[in-house]
C-alpha cells in the first residue's frame, strides 16, 4: 500500500482535541479513535506518535497526539491485529493474528510487510512480541506457542510452548533476557536465545494467571496476575518473589508497564483504572476512567508518559507525570 493508499484510507480522520484531568502529580488526556474499531495495544515512536492496533477492522493506526487526529491502515484481508512493537528500524511491528504472521509497516512508504508462520503452525492465536538486544523479534502464541524471526533474513523458529496453551506478554530485559508469561499455564518463562527452550518459573501464588510481564531497570520481572489480582515481582538474580493484592475486593489485573522511574503501572478490569504502583513505598494510586468499561488491555510508556487502549471505548489515554512523586 502506497502513500495515497494509506491516505484514502483514513477518511474517518478525527481533529478532535482530546478531553483531559488533572489529578495531583498526573494529568490524564483521552484520545478518542473511531467506535467498533477494536483497539487493543499501542506503541509510543520516537517522533512523538502511537502506533496502535485496531483488532476488530483489521488495521494498524497512528495517533498524533498533539491535535489527536489519527490515521489507519489495512493490514490485509482478514486480518485481526493484536500486539505491537517499536522495532530497532524505527518500524511498528506487528503480531497478526488473523493472517496468521509477524506484520511490519513501514513508517516511511507504509508498505505492509507479512512474515507467515509455517502451515503446520496455522492456528498459532499470535499474541504479543518483543526484540533482544541482538534485534531477533520474539513472539508468543496464545495456543501454545512461542517462536522468533530474523527481520534480515526472514528466518523464522517455532517451539512449542511447556504446558501447552497460554503464552500472551513478552518482555526483554536489560540484561537481554527474554521472558514470557502464559496466562493459561500460570507461569512465567526465560526463552534460552541458543536453543529456544523456555525454562519455567512457577509464581508463589497457584492458578494465578499471569498475563503480561515487563522488566524494570534491575531486569526484575514484574508480572500482572489476571485470576489472583495480584502484581508481582521476580528477581531471577537471587530467585526471590514479592507479591501484592491490588487495592479493592476483587481485582482483575491485565497488563503491567515499568516506566523509567521503575514505578509500576497496571490495569485493574473490576475497577475500571488504571494503577500506579511504588515499590519503593508499597503504596498505590488509582487512575478510573471516566467512562464505564474501559477494559485497557495494554499499556506502554516514555518517559513522563504512560499509554494505555481502552477497548471498551476505543480511545486512547494518556497519563503524564507533571511532577516529581
Amino acid at each position: 500500500m502506497n502513500r495515497r493508499q494509506f491516505l484514502a484510507s483514513s477518511a474517518a480522520l478525527l481533529a478532535v482535541r482530546p478531553s483531559f484531568a488533572q489529578e495531583g502529580l498526573f494529568r490524564t488526556k483521552y484520545f478518542p479513535i473511531s467506535a467498533g474499531i477494536g483497539l487493543h495495544d499501542l506503541a509510543p515512536a520516537r517522533d512523538g506518535t502511537v502506533w496502535f492496533t485496531a483488532q476488530g477492522k483489521g488495521m494498524l493506526g497512528r495517533l498524533d497526539p498533539r491535535d489527536g487526529s489519527f490515521k489507519t491502515v489495512s493490514l490485509g484481508q482478514g486480518a485481526a491485529p493484536h500486539g505491537v512493537t517499536i522495532g530497532p528500524d524505527g518500524a511498528p511491528w506487528i503480531t497478526e493474528g488473523g493472517q496468521n504472521a509477524i506484520a511490519r509497516v513501514d513508517p516511511g512508504d507504509l508498505k505492509v510487510t507479512l512474515f507467515r508462520l509455517p502451515e503446520k503452525f496455522a492456528y498459532a492465536n499470535l499474541n504479543t512480541g518483543v526484540f533482544d538486544k541482538e534485534g531477533t523479534y520474539w513472539f508468543t502464541g496464545q495456543s501454545g506457542y512461542y517462536g522468533r524471526l530474523k527481520p534480515g533474513s526472514g528466518e523464522m523458529d517455532v517451539f512449542r510452548a511447556p504446558k501447552g496453551v497460554g503464552p500472551y506478554g513478552i518482555a526483554v530485559t536489560p540484561k537481554g533476557e527474554v521472558w514470557y508469561a502464559s496466562l493459561a499455564g500460570s507461569y512465567i518463562a526465560k526463552i534460552d536465545p541458543a536453543t529456544g527452550n523456555a525454562a519455567i518459573v512457577e509464581p508463589p501464588t497457584p492458578s494465578q494467571g499471569s498475563r503480561r510481564v515487563w522488566s524494570d531497570s534491575q531486569s526484575r520481572i514484574w508480572v500482572s496476575e489476571w485470576n489472583s489480582g495480584h502484581v508481582s515481582v521476580h528477581d531471577p538474580a537471587n530467585g526471590s518473589w514479592k507479591t501484592w493484592k491490588l487495592p479493592g475486593d476483587h481485582p482483575r489485573t491485565y497488563a503491567v508497564y515499568v516506566d523509567d522511574k521503575d514505578k509500576v503501572w497496571l490495569t485493574d478490569f473490576s475497577a475500571n483504572a488504571i494503577v500506579r504502583f511504588d515499590p519503593t513505598t508499597e503504596r498505590f494510586n488509582v487512575f478510573a476512567s471516566d467512562k464505564a468499561n474501559a477494559n485497557v488491555r495494554q499499556l506502554d510508556g516514555r518517559p513522563g508518559e504512560l499509554w494505555g487502549c481502552e477497548s471498551g471505548n476505543d480511545r486512547i489515554v494518556m497519563i503524564q507525570t507533571i511532577a516529581a512523586g
